[in-house]
């Protein structure tokens, strides 16, 4: 995985594209490299609940004052919110759209003036809860709001996991793709 940010002072969004195995290590090293540059972290998960990544993170010695979470799964995976939680926001389901987008909005009006990346994921895992069509506006929104406000933006997402169409659609509404696989390879 040879993706970086460094040298990108360039407010950026990004479709990282990984195989599935690879995706929460893609995650992990994307939070550690945007917190060790002193950067603010907003991570969207459809993907892994808010415990799972904290406890994740804090072993990776990630500053989690730095990171604030917009959880979708937690709510609906176990039917309340954990009673420690801190610097998180949670939606009620990944289907939940509307509340997703308000608290997307509310994290990022909280952290105004810092430098932040919205890491979002992941897009592969909103089809089990979504039709492409639904992802694709909601995504549309989401970076459009994110260009808008001078904000860098992380999307990551399974490519095999997505259709041909989807993907078409991220990539006309990102700055970069890039095929984490493909340039571990390389």
């Amino acid at each position: 995985m040879t993706f970086s940010l460094h040298g990108t002072d360039d407010k950026k969004l990004y479709l990282l594209l990984s195989s599935a195995q690879t995706m929460k290590q893609a995650n992990l090293s994307i939070v550690r490299e945007i917190t060790a540059s002193g950067n603010a972290a907003i991570v969207i998960t459809t993907n892994q609940p808010y415990l799972i990544l904290r406890k994740l993170y804090g072993r990776e010695g990630i500053d989690l004052s730095k990171v604030h979470f917009v959880d979708a799964i937690t709510r609906y995976a176990i039917g309340k919110v954990p009673d420690d939680a801190a610097n998180a926001i949670f939606v009620n389901s990944p289907e939940n759209l509307t509340d997703m987008g308000i608290a997307i909005t509310q994290t990022l009006k909280e952290m105004e003036g810092q430098n932040i990346f919205v890491v979002f994921d992941s897009v592969s895992t909103m089809l089990i809860y979504l039709s492409s069509v639904n992802i694709s506006k909601f995504i549309h929104f989401v970076s459009s709001r994110l260009k808008i406000l001078d904000v860098s933006g992380i999307f990551l997402a399974v490519e095999k996991g997505l259709d041909p169409l989807l993907l078409t659609q991220l990539t006309t509404f990102v700055d970069e793709v890039v095929d984490l696989d493909e340039s571990a390879e390389g």
